[in-house]
Parts: structure tokens; C-alpha cells; sequence
């Protein structure tokens, strides 16, 4: 679980847009928000109108009426604030295990951003008490089950709408180094108390400000794409690292080749692909047709660049709906420019649930070739001389068989996980929420479908490493043999069977970290600057 640590960066909501990498900044590095000031003057502007529709004898949704389909019924003064703490505590009713610590910051953090927005018309304390909870490292108590995603994320932001208001559990992070840093449990009246954050008194709308929006799945899909930056140039590298061990051919990858097709994030994993393998001298071993006889690689060696480079356009895609989100304003009612309080329907989380959706099919996509390439290097009729399995005495010893065993089964889960989770409205709250978007749970498939590619992954570079080893004393390219040295950091090279299960969990460590793709993708860019200056 990801804990918040001291950290120099700083992230000022409410002047502009949050960035991608902000809201990673706060959910991953515990970084500092600040409000702008300008922002705070905006919301107290915003909150005077409100003010002022309080007391209107006419009925306004969300300050002197119900919620939901219950939005008829009029709501006398006295009982507004007892109508908000009531929306909160009645809207706080996730369940099933917690949600980790960095998704629970990002959609805390999105929220704030909303708030700061002055679109909302809470008070200035209300933004205050927000930054003070993410800076205290006070992560509220998020659970699994709840959100439909429409009205928005309700369930999981008024589980932080119920901290901030003192009530409910939280986790508190620690102010030690990074590697001794823990999580503690505590009530959010205690947390806030020893935080010197006085607990929030929510008044008209807050309550339904605090929890109209898609922050939830927005943060997870924000996360997401983070991830996904590390794992498609891991998959180049692993992919590789397969084709160098199985003395494919990198011909098929030329660019004047991918010219052809100009999809762009095809034509970026084949130039990943061209630059891990140059100067290999495995590759060089097969390039005389004497040698290899072979017409074509298979399809999970020569088209490993269209499968991934789909991927890459996938999260590209993906990112540019993340950042017109970034751009919105989400509530419900909604103050608009010239001051009118208008209901809406931009909570609706459609457009970041179709994207979730398709990345996980992409995900699973990805996976599914490199578990192809995995089993291609295990089996003796297509390995192109390595042993069966790779192991060292085939029949006394096993290999690497059980780890395919592991890849294949994640795969067929990831397959499960790629059915779209956005075409399965269920309607709510007696009708009035006859269609909802289901953003959440499309989220929470995608965060098990990355951990499952980095895993199928993992498991791909440790049987490329020991096929790389096997084809010894043929040398592999830098930037491969790089990527294979770093594995070799945690895992040992070709022998008799041993536990493998620390292996895979130490090389998915390599994989979720950067480690591998850093070491292989830096040592080819190093490779190209060496020629570039021998010309």
C-alpha cells in the first residue's frame, strides 16, 4: 500500500488545470498542495450566492431540497445542515476491503481541485480543511463496493466527506524515511484532533458538493496511465529480449517497414525494438540464409510492435480524455460564469469509463502475446535449440514450465477482466438514476489487469534471461544483456531447479519500478549518442 512521505514538491490547486503528474505527485510522492489565493477569494464569491439561494422561499436542488429521487421535497432552514451531515453519512456506505492508500489521495486531491474551482459554492474552509487532510497524510477509509459512477463516484468521496467531518476511520502516515514508512488506523476524530484540523460543520450544498463527481475513477485511470508508461516499454524490452533468444530476425522492424503503416505508437515500440537489439551478436550468428532457413518469425516475435504500438495509442487516447477531465468541473448543481446555479448532468462518468474499458482490453492484449513468446522460448519444437523448458536436466528438472503455467492463467483472468464493465448499467435511486456509467468498477478491473501484465511480464524477461544466458558464449546486444544483468541482480541464471516463486515476485518488483526498461532503454539511447558521435 502506498504511504505519504516528506516530500519537496508542491502542487497548487485551484489557478489552473491539475497535470497528470501532479496528481501522481500527491497520490504516489505525498507531495505538498497549496491553494491559490485568487482561487479562495473565487470561492467565497461563489459561496455568497449561495448564501443567498438559501433563503429564496422557491426550492433549489441540493440547498433547500432532498437528493436524488427525492429532490421534490422541500427542506425547511432549520434542518439544512442536519440535511447535508445526513446526505454524507447515509452516502458513506462502501464495502468490502480498502482501497489503496494512493488511489484514495488522487480522488481526495481531484475533489479539493473541484472545490477550488469556485463552481461549487462550498466555503473557503471547507477547500482549507481538504489540503490540510492530504498535507497531514490523513488518508480516509475507502471501500471496494459502492460507486455506480453516476451520480459520480458517491459512495467513495463521502467515505472522505465523512472524515472531514470527523467521523468514520482513516489511515495516518508516518513522517519516517521512505523505507521504514507505515499506515496506521485510527478514528478520523482522533487523526484530525492530533492534526490540530478542526472537524468540518457542512451547510447548504456542501454535502452534495463533496460528492458529485468522477474523482474516483479519474484518479485511477490518472494512476493507471502512469503505470502503463513503465509496462509498454517494459514489454518492448521484454519482447526483445524473446526475439534475440529465439534468433529471430529484427528485419521485420525496419522503419522504412513501419512507414508503411504510420500508426505512431507502432512505429515508436519498432524503433524501441531496432535500438534494444543493435549490435547483438546473436543476431548477427542467423543473418546468412545458410544458417537459418526460416521465412518467418511467428507472429508473437514479428508483430510484437503492432500489438504494443495499438497499446501505446490506446493510452494515448486514454490520456487526452484524462486531461479534458482534468480541465472539468463536476458537480451538481453547478455555478456557472455569470452566476447562475444550474443542475447538470457532467457527472455522468461515461467518457472516463469507456477509456478504462479500453485499456484493459489493451492490457490484456499485450499480455496475451508476450505469454506467447514466453511459451515459444519453453518448448523445445520452436525454441530453436534451447533446452525443453530451459531447464537443466530436462526430466530430473522442470525449468521454468509452472511459471508459463502462471502466465497463462493470468492471461485468461485478464481476458475475464478486458469484458466492458460500461455497458452494464444497473438503475438506482427509484428511477431517477435509470443509467449509470460504472466508471468505478471499470477502474478497479483495470488496477488488477496492470498488475497482471506486470507479472506475465516478469515472468517473460526472467525466461528471455535464462535463454539469453543458454545461447552463450554468442554474446546478446548492450541494451539487452543490460536489461538481463539487472535480472540477474535478484534472480540466478541457468541450474539445477530451485524455489522460483522469489524470483517472479523480485523480478515484477524490477518491472513495476522502471528498473529493467530504465536499464535496457538507457543503455540503447547511450548506444545511439556513441554512433551519432562516430559519424
Amino acid at each position: 500500500m502506498t504511504t505519504v512521505t516528506p516530500a519537496l514538491e508542491v502542487v497548487t490547486v485551484g489557478a489552473e488545470p491539475l497535470r497528470r503528474a501532479d496528481v501522481v505527485a500527491v497520490a504516489r510522492r505525498g507531495a505538498r498542495v497549496e491553494i491559490a489565493p485568487a482561487a479562495l477569494a473565487r470561492v467565497a464569491e461563489t459561496r455568497a450566492l449561495v448564501e443567498g439561494l438559501a433563503g429564496d422561499p422557491d426550492p433549489h436542488y441540493g440547498i433547500s431540497t432532498g437528493f436524488g429521487a427525492l429532490a421534490t421535497t422541500f427542506i425547511a432552514p432549520e434542518r439544512r445542515r442536519q440535511l447535508q451531515a445526513s446526505l454524507i453519512r447515509s452516502h458513506a456506505a462502501g464495502t468490502g476491503a480498502e482501497v489503496e492508500s494512493e488511489v484514495v489521495r488522487a480522488l481526495h486531491l481531484l475533489r479539493l481541485q473541484a472545490l477550488a474551482s469556485g463552481r461549487t459554492g462550498v466555503r473557503p474552509v471547507v477547500v482549507e480543511t481538504y489540503a490540510a487532510m492530504l498535507n497531514a497524510g490523513i488518508t480516509p477509509i475507502v471501500r471496494e463496493y459502492g460507486s455506480l459512477g453516476c451520480s459520480g463516484d458517491l459512495a467513495p468521496l463521502s467515505h472522505v466527506a465523512l472524515a472531514a467531518m470527523g467521523e468514520g476511520e482513516v489511515r495516518v502516515s508516518d513522517s519516517r524515511s521512505s523505507s521504514e514508512r507505515s499506515e496506521t488506523k485510527r478514528a478520523a476524530a482522533e487523526a484530525l484532533a492530533e492534526a490540530s484540523i478542526p472537524p468540518l460543520e457542512l451547510r447548504e450544498k456542501e454535502g452534495l458538493a463533496l460528492i458529485n463527481g468522477t474523482d474516483g475513477m479519474l484518479g485511477m485511470l490518472l494512476l493507471a496511465l502512469d503505470d502503463l508508461r513503465v509496462l509498454l516499454d517494459t514489454a518492448d524490452v521484454a519482447a526483445a529480449m524473446s526475439v534475440e533468444a529465439l534468433l529471430g530476425t529484427d528485419a521485420v522492424f525496419a522503419a522504412d517497414l513501419m512507414a508503411l503503416r504510420p500508426q505512431i505508437g507502432q512505429a515508436t515500440s519498432a524503433a524501441h525494438l531496432r535500438d534494444l537489439l543493435a549490435g547483438s551478436a546473436i543476431m548477427a550468428s542467423h543473418r546468412d540464409p545458410a544458417v537459418c532457413t526460416r521465412v518467418q518469425d511467428a507472429y508473437s516475435l514479428r508483430c510484437s510492435p503492432q500489438v504494443h504500438g495499438a497499446a501505446r495509442d490506446t493510452a494515448s487516447h486514454a490520456a487526452l480524455v484524462a486531461e479534458r477531465e482534468l480541465a472539468a468541473s463536476v458537480d451538481n448543481p453547478v455555478i456557472t460564469d455569470d452566476g447562475r446555479v444550474e443542475s447538470n448532468g457532467n457527472f455522468h462518468g461515461a467518457p472516463v469509463a469507456y477509456v478504462l474499458d479500453f485499456l484493459a482490453i489493451a492490457v490484456a492484449d499485450v499480455a496475451s502475446i508476450s505469454e506467447r513468446r514466453t511459451d515459444r522460448a519453453l518448448d523445445v519444437a520452436r525454441s530453436q535449440g534451447l533446452p525443453p523448458f530451459l531447464a537443466d536436466e530436462a526430466g530430473v528438472d522442470s525449468g521454468l514450465m509452472i511459471a508459463q503455467y502462471a502466465a497463462a492463467g493470468i492471461v485468461s483472468e485478464l481476458k475475464r477482466l478486458a469484458v466492458p464493465a460500461s455497458v452494464d448499467s444497473i438503475p438506482s435511486s427509484a428511477m431517477q438514476e435509470d443509467h449509470v456509467s460504472m466508471g468505478w468498477a471499470a477502474a478497479r478491473k483495470l488496477r488488477r489487469s496492470i498488475d497482471g501484465l506486470a507479472r506475465v511480464l516478469a515472468i517473460e524477461i526472467l525466461t528471455a534471461a535464462r535463454a539469453l544466458d543458454l545461447r552463450a558464449p554468442l554474446q546478446p546486444a548492450a541494451a539487452t544483456r543490460a536489461a538481463r544483468d539487472v535480472v540477474r541482480s535478484v534472480a540466478a541464471g541457468p541450474g539445477r531447479d530451485r524455489f522460483v516463486s522469489p524470483d517472479l515476485e523480485a523480478v515484477t518488483e524490477l518491472v513495476l519500478s522502471g528498473a529493467i526498461a530504465e536499464a535496457a532503454l538507457g543503455r540503447s539511447e547511450e548506444n545511439g549518442r556513441t554512433e551519432d558521435a562516430s559519424r
